[in-house]
């Protein structure tokens, strides 16, 4: 049994993508490879962001004022 192989999407690059494409393309790596680890790193740098914004945020808890929790 084939696995699914998901949705197309349609994709028009300008020039500038397709320069981009090509500059970041590994060797062997297809568009759509190139696509794709890009969408990862993508979704790694916005996973960072939250990170950021977490960590901001509880910069200034001091966890040796709360409770124990055990």
């Amino acid at each position: 049994m084939l696995a699914d192989m998901g949705t197309t999407i349609g994709f028009r690059p300008t020039p500038d993508d397709e320069r981009i494409l090509r500059e970041a393309a590994q060797s062997g790596e297809s568009t759509s490879d190139t696509l794709r680890r890009a969408l990862r790193l993508l979704d790694h740098e916005r996973w960072l962001e939250q990170f950021r914004a977490d960590a901001e945020v509880l910069k200034t808890e001091n966890v040796n004022s709360e409770p124990e929790a055990w």
